[in-house]
């Protein structure tokens, strides 16, 4: 028997009505969170190209031109989007996608950029975070053999930490073999055994290693980082990567690092602690 028609009529204005609530609740809700993952996100610290100012000058000198990301041979340096919240169209980097492998030797972002946000050398009156400063002008391998082989950084941008030390193939005495980041990985990075001009994709240059020390072996700064000795917990010797003071926070190490995730992460403008 059918149904009458006044309550069909009824039926289908509630469900109209129900409808039209969800999708009400639904745009005010996507409203509130567009205002809020930005805020979140910009809670976020990012890691910014070499020679940044701290933070807040670095965003107020920045116009967000985007001349370093231009000059960047490996394409690390990225422009922020919406949800990046403060500092929208300020250039950062995403070490685990594309790291800074100082490939440009010069440091082009640098000289590329027109108002100091990227410098050198910071001017006197402004001030430098804690374990920011070098204590020395790092060493690029890529320039040992050179006549003047360091770069004019006087202050890191961040610092590597072994985050997860129990995921370490060092760590557990394992090598490598194959390609860091997988075949379809397309992050690069300058060999100079291959080309010291021209950086290729890390899914072209394929390992095999009785120990895993790729974070060591790539790592383009001297004396930035080494394999270690230590004893573990339950007695046995064991090796690992260990953070020395030269690192600059460049990101190369947790972009090669096979594991996932990564087990070496760098602390966006983390200091150096002693």
């Amino acid at each position: 028997m059918n149904a009458p028609r006044g309550l069909n009529l009824r039926s289908r204005q509630a469900r109209r009505r129900l409808l039209r609530t969800v999708l009400l609740a639904g745009g005010v809700l996507g409203a509130g969170m567009s205002g809020y993952l930005p805020l979140a996100y910009a809670r976020r610290k990012r890691l910014r190209p070499p020679g940044a100012l701290d933070e807040k000058d670095f965003l107020a000198s920045c116009i967000k031109c985007g001349q370093c990301v231009q000059v960047c041979p490996v394409q690390a340096i990225k422009l922020a989007d919406l949800v990046d919240g403060f500092g929208v169209g300020a250039p950062f980097i995403e070490a685990r996608d594309q790291a800074c492998d100082f490939s440009c030797d010069a440091v082009q972002c640098i000289l590329a950029c027109p108002t100091g946000a990227l410098v050198y050398q910071k001017p006197a009156f402004l001030g430098t975070r804690t374990g920011a400063a070098l204590a020395a002008k790092p060493v690029l391998k890529a320039k040992q053999k050179d006549a003047e082989p360091t770069l004019n950084l006087r202050e890191r941008i961040g610092v590597a930490r072994l985050t997860r030390p129990e995921a370490c193939l060092a760590v557990q005495g394992k090598g490598f073999k194959g390609t860091a980041r997988g075949p379809a990985f397309e992050g690069r990075l300058r060999y100079t055994e291959v080309d010291r001009w021209k950086p290729i994709r890390i899914a072209a240059h394929p390992y095999d290693l009785k120990e895993c020390d790729l974070c060591v072996r790539e790592c383009p700064i001297g004396g930035a980082i080494s394999i270690e000795t230590f004893t573990a917990a339950d007695g046995k010797v064991r090796r690992q990567p260990v953070v020395h003071e030269p690192c600059v926070g460049c990101g190369v190490c947790e972009m090669v690092c096979p594991v996932e995730p990564t087990c070496i992460s760098i602390e966006a403008r983390g200091g150096w602690q002693t």
